[in-house]
């Protein structure tokens, strides 16, 4: 839960990260971007600022911005209506972006998940993304990520996104922030 005024502040945070990435965003797209804590509450450690630019049923468009260190909690795109779950590609544009998916374990891996909630990643192949670098995953696939030390803006490209029906490994996530006027 977050407050409005934190809610703008945390858009015109994600605006300057998207600045940083030499991405042209315009007034009425800033206004647009979503601040995703998760329902935990702890955005810095678990959130996103994300800017969709298209979703149609055919694609989708989007920037993710990350604060340093912040993680996208572990989860996966699963089957929706008999059509298969979503595809995506992520390709980093600004700072460095860890990302984790099914397959052999990297044995030392550079992050780890926010403290007290470590039972909840369960994939540990790890796949680093720097400017320039792209990562396709398939339907279905458990995924997280974190951001390096300064931060990331990655472009995600994909089939057509349902993220509301997205299956987290943590439980206690919900995918909608929910916005509240004054003190949450």
């Amino acid at each position: 839960m977050i407050t409005q005024a934190e809610l703008k502040r945390r858009q015109q945070e994600a605006y300057g990260y998207f600045q940083q990435a030499q991405l042209v965003i315009t007034p009425a797209e800033q206004e647009q971007i979503e601040v995703a804590d998760f329902g935990l509450s702890e955005f810095e450690k678990t959130g996103l600022g994300v800017l969709v630019y298209v979703n149609t049923l055919r694609c989708c468009a989007k920037e993710l911005a990350m604060w340093p260190r912040q993680t996208c909690p572990e989860h996966r795109h699963p089957n929706v209506g008999g059509q298969p779950g979503k595809e995506e590609t992520f390709r980093c544009r600004w700072g460095k972006v860890f990302l984790y998916v099914s397959g052999a374990k990297t044995p030392a891996p550079h992050c780890r998940p926010p403290a007290g909630r470590e039972a909840t990643y369960t994939v540990w192949h790890e796949v680093v993304l720097n400017p320039g670098d792209q990562y396709t995953i398939t339907p279905n696939t458990p995924h997280w990520f974190q951001a390096g030390d300064e931060g990331a803006v990655v472009s995600e490209f994909s089939t057509h996104s349902t993220d509301e029906n997205d299956i987290f490994t943590d439980k206690s996530i919900g995918r909608a922030t929910k916005v509240v006027e004054g003190k949450p």
